[in-house]
Formats: C-alpha cells, sequence, structure tokens
C-alpha cells in the first residue's frame, strides 16, 4: 500500500489532470508545506512527531469561540416605578362611563369561569372560584367597614395592589378602598358574593395560587 502511495504518477494521468508527480527533495517539501497549511500552527518539532506516531486528518479545525452571555435588560425598579408614577391613573381617566365595556367584558369572564351563573349552582363552588378570578372590571360595593365613611360606596374596580381596592364611582371620582378591615359585595346576575378584604390581601397575580378558607372572618 505504501508503494502504491509513493509511486510516480503515470505521465498520461499527469496531463489529464492538468498536475505534475513530484520526486525526491521537491515531494518532500510539498508535504510539509502541504501538511503545515492543513494543520492548525505548531512548532516544525512537534509536526513531526505527529507525523511519525499519529493518524493526520488533514482538515483544519476552528476554535470553538467562547460563548458571552448577553446581559439581560433590566426592568425598572419599584422606587423607579413609583417616581414615573407607572400605577397612577390619569385625572381625565376618571370617568365611570369609560371602564362601563370593561366591567361588560368581566361579566363575560365570570360566566364562563363559572360555566354560567345558574339558580341551581353550587354558592361554595362558585365562591372558591370568585375568590382566585380577576376582579378588574367588577362592581364593587362596601358592605362593612371599620371606617363608616366607606360603607355604601359603590364603583368598578379599576385597579388592585396588594392592601388596597381603587374604584371609580358614579360620580366620576378615583376612591382607594383599604382591604383590612372591610367586606366588600359583588353582584352579577342576582348572584351575591362577600369578600373579606382582610383575607384578600396579596396581589391579584398571586391569589390564584394561594388557598383560602370558605368562611372568612372581620374584626370591626
Amino acid at each position: 500500500m505504501e508503494e502504491i502511495v509513493q509511486s510516480k504518477l503515470p505521465s498520461e494521468l499527469g496531463d489529464l489532470l492538468g498536475i505534475q508527480s513530484l520526486q525526491g527533495k521537491k515531494a518532500q517539501m510539498f508535504v510539509s508545506a502541504f501538511v503545515k497549511n492543513s494543520l492548525p500552527p505548531q512548532r516544525q518539532d512537534m509536526i513531526k512527531d505527529v507525523l511519525l506516531r499519529k493518524a493526520v486528518v488533514l482538515e483544519y479545525s476552528k476554535r470553538k469561540k467562547k460563548q458571552t452571555r448577553k446581559a439581560k435588560a433590566k426592568g425598572l425598579t419599584a422606587k423607579e416605578k413609583r417616581q414615573l408614577k407607572v400605577f397612577q391613573i390619569k385625572p381625565e381617566h376618571h370617568k365611570y362611563d369609560l371602564f362601563l365595556p370593561l366591567h361588560e367584558l368581566w361579566k363575560q369572564y365570570i360566566r364562563d369561569l363559572c360555566n354560567g351563573l345558574k339558580p341551581e349552582s353550587n354558592p361554595q363552588t362558585i365562591q372558591q372560584k370568585l375568590l382566585k378570578a380577576d376582579f378588574h372590571g367588577a362592581i364593587l360595593t362596601v358592605v362593612r367597614s371599620k371606617c363608616p365613611s366607606y360603607v355604601g360606596t359603590t364603583g368598578i374596580l379599576v385597579q388592585e395592589m396588594k392592601h388596597v381596592f381603587k374604584i371609580i364611582t358614579k360620580e366620576n371620582r378615583l376612591k382607594v378602598i383599604p382591604k383590612r378591615n372591610s367586606v366588600f359585595g359583588v353582584e352579577i346576575d342576582c348572584f351575591v358574593s362577600h369578600i373579606f378584604g382582610s383575607k384578600f390581601e396579596v396581589r391579584s397575580g398571586e391569589r390564584s395560587a394561594k388557598k383560602f378558607k370558605v368562611k372568612g372572618t372581620i374584626d370591626l
């Protein structure tokens, strides 16, 4: 096999391919130059050592570039959000009629969530689903409160935070009602549910994973 590899290329085949067979030092110089260009940069003695002892793959392999992690864009901090007034509703948006379409969407959302509010529906099952529902757009009424001035306040819930409800009344006024020590009534399709605010002091996004007791308590 070695003799075939090192044998001289026939002249007619060389003419056909357009190449010239090299012998002696010229062949040795050509092989050395070819190996040098085909292998990654190495010292001459290392190349000879590789040729003598190892099989050589005549293909240059590029070094893998280290993957650099791109820094994720950081969101606004709580302080920056307060400074930019991200969660504040502009005074020109304090209009009851502006949020009536939201209320209609909420009613349809609750009907779909409870599979239709029917007279034969189980009140306890509906109560459990309402506790984990999103109330943005619901009409809330303060039924009881430690602060008598809040009792009777009714409006559409436009913003829920961990400790307060923000509602728009029919008088186009924004009211901030604390959840603690207050009981809220929600009515939809003649079904009335009471929410104990003290047991409701979690963010709306976290409420779906929270376990509630069926019966709430309040100290008024």
